[in-house]
């Protein structure tokens, strides 16, 4: 007696012949996870932005919490101009890009030396730069802001003479703070890089100084890239040192000049918020321009 067999068809070429299985329960509630994650986020933006866009009179009348009204670009004007935006974004502008550039070009010099050579107390010097991240701002306010008032200045830096009423101030505070933790980041990196290439510049006849520009510093773009995106962010939103450090109004960065906006008995929060969001524009600028090397940077020794 013969039993005959089912012969299945072959499947054809790029194709999976198992059947589909349903999704993971696990994966499923990774992805509702996640976009509950991002409307909690967001949820405090949209709110922002739809307040900014109801003029005061709707706020009163019907409260924050309420729908409908009119809308309008009123509020992103106004604000423009009673605050004094240019202005103070022009502040922003001496105080980030200097402490910037200032913040990698010193970083990168540190790391350089602890990751390409070789002494006793390379960790310990690169250890000493990392600890300084470790101390919180708050507690150097008073003797940083007494020894601000005993460097003198020339008064085409600073209006009072003084550091503690000049970019310059401003500056080295953010430099100082932001140093450490970009050579920590840089100098791991910078391990990963081939030893061969500095012997071999080495042995055609390259100072110090050429091996770190010319070899080392070009790959190292990507880090640099991502580094420049998170400390500019950090350094242009700064708000702490900009009201401690900057005592006249026409020096202080655009954050801090949101101060003005607020009124001694009355505050209003719809000029506020259309302010506020007109400040964001510039990090999201920069993060939307160096998006891809910032996430090159982030995944950077993931696949090693």
């Amino acid at each position: 007696m013969s039993a005959t067999t089912a012969v299945r068809p072959p499947a054809a070429a790029g194709t999976d012949p198992r059947p589909k299985r349903p999704p993971r329960i696990g994966r499923l509630g990774l992805h509702v996870f996640l976009i509950c994650t991002s409307v909690l986020w967001l949820a405090p933006l949209v709110y922002a932005f739809y307040t900014a866009l109801r003029p005061y009179a709707d706020t009163e009348k019907y409260g924050y919490v309420s729908l409908g009204g009119h809308f309008g670009f009123s509020n992103f004007t106004a604000a423009w101009s009673q605050a004094d935006l240019p202005l103070y974004f022009w502040n922003s502008v001496i105080i980030t890009v200097p402490a910037l550039v200032l913040t990698l070009l010193l970083a990168s010099m540190v790391a350089f030396v602890v990751s390409r050579y070789r002494f006793r107390v390379n960790i310990a010097l690169l250890t000493l730069f990392t600890a300084g991240n470790l101390l919180p701002q708050q507690a150097i306010i008073t003797p940083l802001y007494k020894m601000y008032q005993l460097i003198p200045l020339p008064l085409w830096l600073s209006d009072s003479g003084k550091m503690d009423d000049s970019y310059l101030g401003l500056i080295l505070i953010h430099v100082a703070f932001q140093t450490g933790f970009c050579a920590f980041v840089l100098a791991n990196y910078m391990r990963t890089i081939p030893a061969e290439l500095g012997e071999a510049a080495v042995v055609d006849g390259a100072s110090a100084w050429r091996q770190y520009w010319q070899i080392i510093m070009p790959l190292c773009r990507p880090v640099l890239a991502a580094l420049a995106t998170l400390e500019f962010t950090w350094i242009y939103n700064d708000f702490f040192w900009a009201t401690v450090l900057m005592q006249t109004g026409d020096k202080r960065p655009v954050t801090a000049a949101l101060n003005n906006l607020a009124g001694e008995f009355f505050v209003n929060n719809n000029l506020i918020s259309a302010a506020a969001l007109i400040v964001a524009v510039p990090t999201l600028v920069v993060f939307f321009l160096l998006q891809k090397q910032f996430v090159s940077g982030l995944t950077l020794g993931s696949n090693k």
